[in-house]
């Protein structure tokens, strides 16, 4: 009788007292129905009533159901039964007279039967149980009804209401506990005036410390308000950089002319990193007999049977180092510049060779070539570096410089540590200045070396630049788009500032008003000579003497009033930031700093705390500088992972030595992909452009300092990480270089994959074709070293091994 039917039709309005009815035994029981609307009506099911003593305890149907409507007639019996009924749940009386005595809070178990219908679907019943006049919490199972008893005492009365039915299982007699004994309230009482003295007693301490108190949460909020500040100051600062610079990177970029370096000086540079003089670039001054010895060595060396034996011998001994291999493999390389064609079948059995001893050895087929261990690794290096020499200045050159060029900018755009090489932009969080510096832009115009009034060049530069680094600024500017070798260096001029016509001042890093505080002694900037903005300075040829003596006397008496201003308190150490490269003055024993200290100097002050702690927040500056660098970032990238850039086509040695590459796996039963992509990345990504990407003055005339470095490897690392086939899984202890560039990666990777999968699409290279593009080549450079020192410089090693 408790379920809700609903039934829909039309003009349902019309009906006088609708009823629903079914029959079960010869008994028939209905319901009214409500009309809601004109199309709705709404009945509770008609109950069953048995005519046996003991219902069944299964579900029934009953024999007939219908409805009566009016005079209708058929549809008082419908042909199919919706409905089955189940038995009533019943239930037990309480206790063994229909009383229970419980504690107040106790749970109360109500017994019974069919109290969960063993309807399809999961169906239950709504039961309400009140003890009195007050509901209880009910959990209900099979044949109990678990029911938390409210807090009440006395006699109650329990009754249990469901589907329209009410059951009076009993009364509970809930009683109290028993009251406490006189001893036990005697004890509570002193207890509790115990208590109530030592609560007044804390409320005299705290009234005596609530001034103390209320001063340190003033200071302690005055600090967090002044932390908030700066946090909002930096993400607002950093949001704006990222807008505007990239529009004046590329402003400032335009007309500039690229400086390569002749190919000898290129070649030199990447064989035998920072040796500038190499005996292979001077003709060798011998005897005739020596001369005529080196010649026979020569043709010993064009045999391919020689050569490879003397390498895998050289390879076997162990005195023979890393650097030894690295030497040896580009004296062959230059010995051989003339026979290039000979030189690549060598260095094509080398790897060959290479290749089977890694798979001999069982080590991981990724691993060929991802280090530089073997002579044959280096020899390709310095191949593809003979060979993409036309490629680098035709096409790749351009966007490889415009970087460098970005990353220099950008990095003086702020300031720079003169000593640490940390900076206020930067990718690489080693190199990130972790504190706030206050300074300001200033224009200079400066005067030319051997330039005249009238010649002026507005030149931007920082307060707290030192004054070498405002040199290297000027120096910039005047000799823009000229190659760093052909200009003046920094340290053979001197800056003098200029006031009126008579007054010059020569500023320096170190002078006698260089402020000296304790063991520190601090570098001498802009902000420290008070140079204003637009004043006139000029570069002229180094003085003999350190400084003029006469001036800086002028010039320190005019200071000495503004003595208590230079003494401003300096910005706060930075806690992360790294030692700086300190050389202690032998005579006085003081360290030089310019922007930051080492961050174990323990002369720091209480209000240098806040900068400590939040030291994290200026890692937005990383972001910042790559959303300035990304377009830089991504041409070089596009234009290295491309097959056809820029009106250049594929350079042939990199088909070449994929296919040459591709063909070593077949005939191993290589089939993983991953391996192959692998070897490609370790052969040229990893061996030449990664080299080339870190050290852009092996390809151009400049010159490069300690942050563009930092920020060149955080470039050169992404580069390899967007060659790797492995997922880099990144957490927030991951590295920030890793991080900065989690998004862009994936990217880079397909490009990668596409540019591989386009030069395996490309028609093969044949033997002549390849033949003669190396010939060409050799007729080009030929006599770009001369051979006799390469081989004397080799035969080193022919005699220092001869027994082997």
């Amino acid at each position: 009788g408790s379920t809700v039917i609903t039934v829909t039709g039309t003009h349902l309005q019309t009906i006088q007292e609708p009823k629903v009815r079914a029959k079960y035994g010869g008994v028939e029981t209905n319901n009214f129905c409500t009309v809601v609307n004109d199309s709705t009506m709404t009945c509770l099911a008609p109950g069953l009533i048995y005519n046996k003593p003991n219902p069944p305890d299964g579900a029934l149907r009953p024999d007939e159901f219908g409805f009566i409507f009016d005079q209708v007639s058929s549809l008082l019996v419908l042909n199919s039964t919706p409905f089955t009924h189940y038995p009533n749940p019943t239930f037990d009386l309480l206790g063994t007279s229909g009383i229970l005595e419980v504690k107040p809070g106790s749970p109360i178990i109500l017994k019974g039967k069919n109290l969960i219908p063993p309807a399809p679907g999961n169906n239950r019943l709504n039961y309400t149980v009140l003890i009195g006049e007050s509901p209880c919490l009910l959990t209900v199972s099979e044949n109990q009804l678990l029911c938390d008893s409210p807090d009440l005492t006395g006699e109650q009365r329990v009754v249990i209401q469901v589907g329209g039915l009410e059951y009076y299982p009993g009364i509970l007699h809930i009683y109290s506990d028993n009251t406490l004994t006189l001893p036990a309230i005697i004890g509570i009482g002193a207890g509790g005036g115990v208590l109530l003295i030592a609560i007044i007693a804390v409320l005299i301490a705290y009234k005596r410390k609530t001034r103390d108190a209320d001063r340190t949460l003033k200071r302690l909020q005055l600090q967090m308000d002044n932390l908030e500040s700066r946090v909002a100051l930096e993400c607002k600062e950093a949001f704006a950089e990222l807008q505007t610079d990239i529009q004046e990177l590329t402003n400032d970029m335009d007309g500039v002319k690229i400086p390569f370096l002749e190919y000898r000086t290129y070649t030199m540079r990447v064989m035998f990193p920072g040796i500038e003089d190499h005996p292979v670039l001077k003709e060798l001054d011998s005897p005739a007999n020596v001369e005529k010895a080196l010649r026979l060595f020569s043709q010993l060396l064009n045999n391919k049977m020689f050569l490879l034996t003397f390498i895998h011998t050289l390879e076997a001994q162990r005195s023979f180092s890393m650097r030894d291999r690295g030497n040896v493999a580009s004296l062959l390389m230059a010995a051989l510049q003339g026979r290039m064609e000979y030189a690549t079948v060598v260095l094509k059995q080398l790897l060959a060779d290479l290749i089977e001893k890694n798979l001999e050895n069982r080590n991981h087929p990724k691993l060929l070539l991802r280090r530089t261990e073997s002579v044959a690794e280096k020899m390709l290096t310095n191949w593809f570096t003979f060979l993409l020499h036309r490629f680098l200045k035709e096409c790749a050159g351009e966007p490889l410089f415009m970087l460098y060029c970005a990353i220099k900018q950008q990095m003086e755009k702020g300031p720079i540590d003169a000593i640490t090489g940390e900076a206020r932009y930067s990718l690489s969080e080693d190199k990130l200045i972790r504190q706030q510096i206050d300074y300001k832009q200033l224009t200079l115009m400066c005067i030319p070396p051997e330039g005249e009034a009238g010649t002026e060049v507005p030149v931007k530069v920082l307060n707290c630049d030192t004054v070498t680094q405002v040199k290297d600024k000027l120096l910039d500017a005047v000799y823009k788009g000229i190659p760093f070798s052909q200009r003046p260096q920094a340290d053979d001029m001197d800056l003098e500032w200029r006031q009126g016509r008579l007054t010059r001042i020569i500023l320096q890093d170190e002078d006698v008003t260089t402020k000296i505080e304790s063991d520190w002694k601090r570098l001498n900037t802009l902000a420290h000579y008070q140079v204003t903005d637009g004043s006139l300075v000029a570069l002229v040829q180094k003085q003999v003497s350190a400084y003029n003596i006469a001036n800086s006397f002028t010039f320190t008496r005019s200071l000495s009033r503004y003595e208590s201003l230079l003494r401003t308190s300096s910005s706060p150490d930075s806690l992360r930031s790294r030692a700086p490269m300190i050389t202690p003055d032998q005579e006085t024993g003081t360290k030089l700093w310019h922007l930051v200290k080492n961050h174990e100097h323990s002369d720091q002050r209480e209000g240098d705390r806040g900068s400590k702690m939040v030291s994290e927040i200026y890692l937005t500056r990383l972001l910042a500088t790559k959303g300035t660098l990304q377009k830089f970032v991504d041409d070089l990238f596009e234009t290295v992972f491309s097959t056809a850039h820029r009106g250049s086509a594929l350079p042939l040695a990199i088909k070449y030595m994929f296919d040459f590459l591709d063909e070593q796996a077949d005939k191993r039963s290589i089939t993983d992909p991953d391996v192959r992509h692998t070897w490609k990345s370790n052969c040229l990504p990893l061996r030449f452009w990664v080299n080339v990407i870190k050290n852009p003055q092996f390809v151009f005339d400049i010159h490069k300092s300690s942050i563009t470095d930092a920020c060149l490897s955080v470039v050169a690392q992404t580069f390899m990480d967007s060659c790797s086939t492995s997922e880099h899984r990144l957490g927030k202890d991951s590295p920030s270089n890793k991080l900065l560039y989690a998004k862009d990666i994936p990217n880079y990777k397909s490009w990668v994959e596409r540019y591989y999968r386009d030069i395996s699409k490309m028609p093969s290279i044949s033997d002549q074709d390849m033949d003669a593009y190396l010939v060409e080549q050799s007729r080009l450079h030929g006599n770009e070293f001369n051979t006799l020192s390469a081989l004397n410089e080799l035969y080193f090693y022919i005699n220092k091994y001869k027994e082997e």
